[in-house]
């Protein structure tokens, strides 16, 4: 069955958008493996295989919980099996998914309190140190921020949110969602005292979407103990007893435990360091790009520039809907449009997962072709200087 039915040219697809992400061929074939017996004893040594090899990947000792679900899922089960209705969460709207996850919050009845930004930096942390100076009564139960935000390409330094809890001496737990920073950006579960990180598999761990996760600090989980907000498929409590032999207490995606069981040993083939070295090296190469067209990065501050993703920003009068409809219609390629306010205003390139050096190339030659198709004023020698910078930077 052909499911691009929109194309009619030889070659393949290019899906430059910051996630899904491309699948490598390696853990396709995982994938295409007899789906066995998840009650069996095989599938008790594939699951506690993959429940240990998570762990590194979030910098972690601690518990990691697969869920059978997006990654707005596993948003969901670190506020409910955290908080109690009514309870007051400190959020960032960093950007769109931000801005998605403080709806979810209140739509499960808790009451966020929200740091604005002008969504083009990343977490406030001197905000976020005021308001808990602030609360002097500990209102606050929780703070969350969105580690990398998908919409605009900016990091949060999570670090410095924790070393801004410790300054003020509160006691509210620390959500983190790194969906599309996970495998792709230095993240450190334990050293930089999270409590629940959030994330998904379609992006830098290589996967299809399907699988979402919690990772789970001790304070996470005393809290988990009375937290009074309903939950049923959530539930971290059924999900670990079952987790410890390495089963689940329902039907997991049996196959993407598959794939991810080979992502992660291609993650640690690579080395995590140097996952981590090539998407800074691929962020820089296409922000170098970006300059030399003559456009502007949607992320201003150089301390919160994303190496997964870059979010350009198209010329007032100009769409960047149109720019990408070109791109697509020309070159069948596809990139990132922009949400919520930034809706044509932005494209987004993404640069992680299973991303090389010629892809990149690839990539931006496809856009810098598409602005003069499409008519968008810009310099040329964007490719040149990527390349410039990746053939000097191996």
């Amino acid at each position: 069955m052909a499911y691009y039915t929109s194309r009619r040219d030889s070659g393949r697809h290019h899906l430059q958008i910051p996630g899904p992400t491309n699948v490598p061929d390696r853990v396709l074939r995982a994938m295409d493996n007899p789906t066995m017996d998840h009650r069996g004893p095989d599938f008790g040594v594939l699951g506690q295989r993959v429940l240990e090899k998570l762990r590194p990947v979030f910098g972690t000792a601690e518990p990691v919980i697969i869920f059978p679900a997006s990654g707005t899922g596993a948003w969901e089960a670190a506020l409910v099996n955290t908080l109690s209705p009514g309870d007051t969460v400190l959020m960032c709207e960093t950007g769109w998914f931000a801005h998605l996850w403080k709806e979810m919050a209140e739509r499960l009845g808790l009451r966020p309190r929200l740091l604005e930004t002008d969504w083009r930096r990343a977490a406030d942390v001197p905000a976020i140190e005021a308001a808990l100076r602030a609360d002097r009564g500990h209102e606050i139960k929780a703070v969350c921020v969105v580690h990398n935000e998908t919409s605009t390409g900016c990091t949060s330094r999570i670090d410095e949110v924790r070393a801004a809890l410790d300054a003020a001496g509160h006691p509210a737990l620390l959500l983190v969602d790194t969906i599309s920073s996970l495998g792709s950006i230095e993240y450190r579960h334990d050293a930089w005292g999270v409590d629940v990180t959030v994330s998904g598999s379609q992006k830098g761990l290589m996967l299809p979407p399907g699988l979402s996760f919690n990772a789970v600090s001790k304070k996470a989980l005393k809290a988990s103990e009375s937290a009074k907000l309903a939950k049923s498929y959530w539930d971290w409590k059924p999900m670990l007893a079952s987790n410890a032999t390495g089963y689940f207490p329902y039907t997991p995606a049996t196959n993407l435990l598959y794939a991810l069981d080979t992502a992660l040993d291609m993650l640690a083939e690579e080395g995590l360091a140097n996952v981590f070295a090539r998407h800074d090296r691929h962020a820089e190469a296409t922000r170098r790009a970006v300059r030399s067209w003559g456009l502007e990065v949607q992320c201003e501050d150089p301390r919160h520039f994303s190496s997964a993703l870059t979010a350009v920003r198209v010329p007032e009068g100009h769409s960047a809907n149109g720019l990408r409809a070109a791109i697509l219609e020309r070159f069948d390629m596809s990139l990132g449009n922009g949400l919520g306010r930034l809706n044509d205003r932005v494209f987004r390139i993404g640069h992680l997962g299973a991303f090389d050096d010629l892809s990149l190339i690839g990539t931006l030659s496809g856009v810098e072709m598409g602005l003069r198709i499409a008519g968008v004023p810009h310099k040329s020698g964007g490719v040149q200087a990527a390349m410039d910078h990746l053939s000097g930077n191996a």
